[in-house]
């Protein structure tokens, strides 16, 4: 019952009462990105969700679109701001999912979701992680973030979809609140953001 139903109650309830709540600081973190992104504060892109079904995420834009002279863009760490260095740490940058939560793409808890590029490099193990909504934050993000490997990653998803429950979730959400506190995690080593995933190795 919790999974299919009390679930996306909490979701809906939830993602309304933080953007309510978080309005004061979503007006000034807007308001930084659009002076240190040139008239750009958000970002949004692709990505696939329950069942693999395709939507549009909104996040802030923590990198500018510096390009070399070739016309190439500059590497993740050199177009990453100063403003949105301290965005991406404090995890400011995912307050705009919660529209995507009220929409019903995404969960407030569930495996982070990734690039649609991804898809046919899943095992079909690892195309598990689809068989609920994303989330903003998840087990995977608790338990390393970007500083584990691919497959723990999504031995940590598939693990979450096949155990829901509300005692669950309450554990990942207080453990995200740590997470958040101490910044752990949000990058991999010695990268500005996570390698890209390239497949399993055979």
């Amino acid at each position: 019952m919790y999974r299919s139903f009390f679930k996306r109650c909490i979701d809906l309830f939830s993602a309304i009462m933080l953007l309510l709540l978080f309005l004061p600081i979503l007006v000034l973190v807007i308001g930084a990105l659009f002076f240190a992104n040139q008239g750009n504060p958000f970002f949004f892109q692709q990505r696939p969700g329950k069942d693999g079904k395709i939507f549009t995420i909104a996040k802030f834009k923590t990198m500018n679109d510096k390009k070399d002279d070739a016309g190439n863009l500059l590497s993740d760490a050199e177009r990453l701001t100063v403003v949105g260095n301290f965005v991406r740490k404090t995890s400011l940058d995912e307050l705009p999912q919660l529209f995507n939560v009220i929409k019903g793409d995404m969960s407030l808890i569930g495996p982070r979701p990734l690039l649609v590029q991804y898809l046919p490099l899943y095992n079909e193990h690892q195309k598990k992680r689809h068989n609920v909504r994303p989330g903003i934050t998840g087990w995977a993000q608790v338990n390393g973030r970007n500083a584990i490997s691919w497959s723990q990653k999504f031995e940590y998803d598939v693990w979450y979809t096949e155990n829901i429950s509300l005692k669950l979730d309450v554990i990942i959400l207080f453990k995200t609140i740590q997470k958040v506190v101490k910044s752990e995690g949000i990058s991999g080593e010695a990268v500005a953001t996570a390698e890209p995933f390239k497949g399993n190795e055979l």
